[in-house]
């Protein structure tokens, strides 16, 4: 999503707001996200989140697990603790303006999407040990994701509501372990790790769509809520569109249980499970905007032109919006608008290779001006520079969650 466009281009997006398409400095060729080396040449490379990207490394030979960057020459950075184990991290720690490493706002040895971790799967358990790995691979998509949107990422190291993940398991005997968000804390059940016991989950909820991608991007939508919205002055204007959100929101989960959405949801929300609560709403509206940033981004990145396809529904106009008379929303519109097109062309990909759709939503026009809305919350909050707090004083974790 390129937020530099302007009105005088309404109908094309140019360029990604930051690029997902990486290649190695040593050889030339593509790497990933995940990469920890490039699979074509070997060379180790990582993901830099000062930069928001991934670079290629060169080794400094008198310091294990310190290496050099490639475009920068006497620049050093360090890999994270757990590369090493089962998570697989490739994530860097950048060195000071001194050239050392220390860790004000991170623990010690570890990056800082690891150190948003408060508790990991047992891993004297074989199989929590990919479970785990699951679990980080769209965790690291994520908050690479909030920083190219520069949002706050900001560990309990930072601020006491900073963002932690407990990835816990149901065990015999036990409570059950639910999904969910409380203050920060994001609690994710590991059993979403396993495919066949999520798509299980899926069918009996009927849910046209469920990953863990999209569990991450829904909770952390109800943090930036708590963040971003509540008690500002943007609360008035949510609750406009997303509705009252001090109405009862453990009745309302019930009911939906219950009795499902009302019969004319698909009018109103972006999914069944929006209709349950003005939260949910929320939260179900931020994920599907970080779906559609990051899918276009990441389309745009490769030279996907969505421009060139032919829709196959109406454009979305100025009408759909939540101010469409607002300086950007020509270029919102824009976005949006190749997203349609995009995923009408991803639609047939999946179709041409006897897959479910990969977007098997319909976006109502209702919808549209959340969306607009929560696009301008993002507005407003990117930070370019990261925002230097006082460290608070905070109780310890229960458990260190990035030792492995």
């Amino acid at each position: 999503m390129n937020q530099s466009q302007t009105a005088e281009a309404p109908h094309e997006v140019a360029s990604p707001t930051i690029s997902r398409a990486y290649k190695c400095h040593h050889c030339g060729k593509p790497i990933f996200l995940r990469n920890s080396v490039c699979l074509n040449c070997g060379s180790p490379v990582g993901y830099d989140p000062s930069r928001r990207t991934m670079i290629s490394l060169a080794p400094v030979a008198e310091t294990p697990g310190v290496f050099e960057l490639v475009d920068e020459p006497g620049s050093r950075v360090m890999t994270c603790a757990n590369l090493t184990t089962a998570a697989g991290c490739s994530w860097l720690i950048p060195a000071n303006a001194q050239g050392g490493f220390d860790y004000p706002n991170q623990y010690p040895g570890f990056c800082l999407a690891c150190s948003l971790n408060r508790t990991v799967p047992d891993q004297s358990i074989p199989d929590n040990q990919e479970l785990w790995r699951r679990m980080e691979i769209p965790k690291r998509r994520l908050v690479s994701q909030l920083l190219a949107l520069a949002l706050p990422v900001e560990t309990r190291l930072e601020r006491h509501d900073g963002i932690a993940f407990d990835f816990l398991e149901s065990l015999p005997g036990g409570p059950r372990v639910m999904t969910g968000h409380d203050s920060g804390l994001i609690t994710m059940n590991i059993q979403e790790a396993d495919d066949a016991a999520r798509e299980k989950l899926r069918n009996d909820m009927h849910e046209p769509y469920r990953t863990l991608l999209g569990h991450f991007r829904h909770e952390i939508g109800h943090y930036y809520w708590g963040r971003l919205v509540e008690g500002g002055p943007l609360l008035g204007e949510c609750r406009k569109l997303f509705g009252d959100d001090s109405t009862d929101y453990e009745a309302a989960l019930q009911h939906h249980y219950a009795e499902g959405p009302p019969a004319d949801w698909a009018l109103h929300f972006i999914s069944g499970y929006a209709a349950a609560h003005p939260y949910e709403d929320w939260a179900e509206t931020w994920a599907h905007y970080l779906h559609m940033c990051d899918t276009v981004d990441t389309a745009l990145s490769f030279a996907i032109n969505a421009d060139a396809v032919d829709m196959q529904a109406v454009p979305y106009e100025k009408a759909d919006l939540w101010q469409p008379e607002h300086e950007n929303a020509e270029a919102f519109l824009a976005f949006l608008n190749t997203w349609v097109r995009l995923t009408n062309v991803l639609n047939e990909l999946s179709r041409a290779m006897g897959q479910p759709d990969y977007y098997p939503f319909i976006l109502p026009h209702a919808a549209v001006g959340k969306l607009q809305f929560i696009h301008e919350v993002v507005r407003g909050a990117s930070v370019i520079e990261p925002v230097v707090n006082p460290i608070p004083q905070v109780e310890q974790p229960v458990e260190v969650a990035p030792a492995a």
